[in-house]
């Protein structure tokens, strides 16, 4: 019996006890670090503050008055409750008539108004976890492959390959072009995985880009919706921030391509659209997930599917009235890229101050922001995770280190600013302008001792030592929090905001 406990794969099943899920990655690390010891303004000052946590809410008040302005959209109140029995029976998979048309006006109005959603094309899912899973076993079989730009969203080997067995190709993207993502990239990646007799399926992107927060361009989409139909592959496109642009630019999604592009270009079949209100609306616990797609087969094929995911009809009920709300959805999706913009340039800004560059984006709920400086070793993982164990551990906030994300290149950290108050939000900038700046004066004491050394180097080598400097400051600064548990202590000067 003993030996049953101990391994788990005799009593469970291969999909059970496999480690394909993902969870054993930094990631989900840092989660589990700020879930012992959470951050509260006054209850626990000095713990962890979540900044790995990609969630929007900045605009959740504005909902909370819609809802108390509007008792009737719920079965729990009063005024709702004479709809209690039609809503908790029964209800067929395809979801209330109301609630798909609701959904495919808000995903129009999400994108500008510049394009329509079907809602006999709408399909349900357990949010965007569960939409991206259900469109995977759909379109491709166990060992299949799907291109998948890099960096990528770091749960996506849970999402898209844990229980489908389909595999994933990275797409590589790097800072010598901004990240951007080139046919000429898939077009090499796609070669490969056929050089390795691996079937490809299709394309996945997430548009606007997590972690990135960047959009792709509308000729580049238009250039990818025509090498998937040459080569005769899927595209699926996970638009879930597709309303969170915040830089006075248009998002495009997959759907105005396909309505712009003649019909040689395009092989509408292909062509999958996953979303979400967890992102724009900031309803993550909601569960809602939608599989979009312009095939008649895969529509059929997702709905019998979405028996094991629906969205409850008690959410489906509210959130028809509410998105069918016309002036309420133009107000919030206006008000919340106003507010996404204003804290995105308020958390940059902070950055700059203590020279933290970040990659420039629009969209989404977090920075790619740019370490390469303060790693030990620039070309090394391993000094990576070294500075992120540091930021975790001692600085306190829980930030996503690059190699999570499939990225490259050591030194890219993913920080969400979108999910805190301002307090937090100051408090968390207060502890990386802290740290970094008491490092940088321990480099500048070094620098006064060893100036006549310095002052016979040129302005490069000026600028290597002071790198190096950091590097080391930061690697003592790891080795000594490891020995000992005085620097650990949440009265240490670098915790304080």
């Amino acid at each position: 019996m003993g030996s049953l406990k101990k391994n788990g794969g005799a009593i469970l099943s291969k999909i059970a006890t496999n480690d394909q899920h993902g969870e054993n990655s930094e990631y989900f690390d840092g989660w589990k670090a700020y879930d012992k010891d959470p951050f509260h303004l006054s209850r626990n000052p000095h713990g962890i503050i979540q900044m790995g946590l990609a969630e929007n809410q900045l605009c959740l008040d504005l909902i909370k008055d819609w809802i108390k302005e509007n008792p009737k959209a719920s079965i729990c109140t009063p005024e709702g409750v004479h709809q209690f029995e039609d809503i908790a029976n029964f209800q067929d998979y395809h979801g209330l008539k109301e609630f798909r048309q609701a959904i495919a006006h808000f995903m129009g109005k999400a994108r500008g108004g510049r394009v329509t959603f079907d809602p006999e094309r709408i399909v349900m899912s357990g949010g965007a976890t569960g939409a991206n899973e259900t469109i995977m076993f759909c379109l491709a079989d166990p060992g299949d492959v799907f291109l998948v730009p890099s960096p990528y969203y770091a749960a996506f080997d849970r999402d898209l390959r844990w229980r489908t067995g389909v595999e994933i190709i990275p797409v590589h993207c790097s800072s010598s072009n901004n990240f951007k993502l080139t046919v000429e990239a898939v077009e090499w990646a796609y070669q490969k995985a056929q050089e390795s007799n691996k079937k490809v399926k299709g394309l996945i992107l997430t548009n606007p880009s997590n972690p990135l927060g960047t959009m792709l361009e509308k000729d580049t989409l238009k250039n990818l919706v025509r090498f998937v139909t040459r080569k005769n592959i899927h595209l699926v496109v996970d638009e879930i921030y597709a309303a969170t642009v915040f830089a006075g630019v248009n998002f495009v999604s997959v759907a105005e391509v396909v309505n712009d592009l003649d019909s040689y270009e395009v092989n509408v079949d292909l062509i999958h659209i996953v979303y979400s209100l967890s992102k724009d609306m900031g309803l993550p616990g909601f569960r809602v997930g939608i599989v979009y797609s312009y095939n008649d087969s895969v529509v059929s094929c997702a709905r019998k599917m979405s028996s094991f995911g629906l969205v409850s009809s008690q959410t489906q009920l509210m959130l028809a009235s509410m998105l069918s709300d016309d002036r309420f959805v133009e107000n919030f999706l206006m008000e919340s890229s106003r507010r996404l913009g204003i804290r995105h340039g308020v958390f940059t800004l902070g950055l700059k101050k203590v020279g933290i560059t970040c990659l420039s984006s629009d969209a989404g709920l977090f920075v790619w922001m740019d370490l390469r400086h303060l790693l030990r070793d620039r070309n090394s993982f391993e000094s990576e995770i070294e500075l992120w164990r540091i930021i975790v551990n001692i600085v306190k906030l829980n930030v996503s280190p690059g190699s999570s994300f499939r990225c490259t290149e050591p030194g890219w950290f993913r920080v969400c600013f979108a999910n805190m108050d301002d307090d937090t939000l100051h408090v968390a900038l207060q502890r990386i302008q802290d740290f970094v700046s008491k490092n940088n004066n321990k480099i500048s004491e070094k620098a006064s001792d060893n100036n006549d050394q310095i002052i016979q180097n040129n302005n490069a080598k000026k600028q290597k030592w002071r790198q190096s400097n950091l590097r080391l400051s930061f690697r003592r600064l790891y080795e000594d929090g490891l020995s000992s548990p005085g620097i650990m202590s949440p009265h240490s000067p670098l915790l304080r905001a």
